[in-house]
Order: C-alpha cells, then structure tokens, then sequence
C-alpha cells in the first residue's frame, strides 16, 4: 500500500504518553489504562539515568492479561511485565519502517519520539496502523 510508503509515523500515532515507573504495582496500572482507555503504559526507570533517558520499557494490556493468567497479578510490578529495551520509532520514520520495526520486535506499540530530542511523544499501535490503511482505503488513498 502506498498511502504507508509515503505517510509518516505523525500522521497516524496517538500524541501523547502515559507514564508509571518500573515499581508500579500492576493494580495502577491497569487502573491507568481503564481510565485513559489505552492499551499501553510507558514505564520509566526512577533511578539516575547516565544518558539522561529514564524511559525503559512498555506494558501492554496483554501483559497485564499474561499476569492474570499466571496468578501473579498482585505479586508483579510495571518493571516485572514489561517488554524492554523500548522500541522507538521516530515521528518522521514512514509507517511502512514502523509496521516492519513492530514485526521485527513483536510489538504492538511502538513509542514515539521527537527527532530532535529523542523524548517520547506518543505512542503507535497496531490498532493506528489499521485505523489509518481503513481510512486510506476509504478515501481512495491506496
């Protein structure tokens, strides 16, 4: 599909980024998905980061559901259940690198940055990614 080739990651990413830190308990955290209904929180490191780029990971809901599954829900913290190293795409990267970045990870999210500062921005999902070919296809734009 062209409309990948030749579309950006700012284009159909979600702006903006819910944090925890890697000691959540995974309660909060599922409270923090309810109440901002997303299927992902980024997790930051609270402990001094020599690069200056405390973030760290990513739980996803399907963390949470693997958890749940394995009764260790109240035992587990954010840090415990997260996908690291974070796998980031740049805002300016076209979508077709960022579905072949989620591919090569087996991530359903990818987090966002600024080009210029490397600081998360938002977030891209697989659900955008099919939200934005839907509407590509719905407005002719193949």
């Amino acid at each position: 599909m062209n409309a990948l080739r030749n579309s950006i990651v700012a284009e159909a990413m979600h702006l903006g980024v819910i944090t925890c830190r890697r000691s959540a308990s995974l309660r909060s955290i599922s409270r923090m998905m309810a109440a901002h209904r997303v299927h992902c929180i980024v997790v930051f490191d609270e402990r001094d980061q020599s690069d200056g780029r405390p973030f760290w990971g990513v739980a996803s809901a399907l963390d949470l559901a693997a958890a749940l599954s394995e009764n260790t829900f109240s035992e587990r913290s954010a840090g415990e259940i997260a996908a690291s190293p974070l796998v980031q795409v740049s805002s300016t990267e076209t979508l077709t690198r960022a579905a072949r970045l989620m591919t090569e990870h087996g991530s359903g999210h990818l987090v966002v940055v600024d080009p210029a500062t490397r600081l998360p921005v938002g977030v891209l999902s697989t659900l955008d990614l099919a939200r934005f070919a839907a509407d590509c296809e719905e407005n002719g734009r193949r």
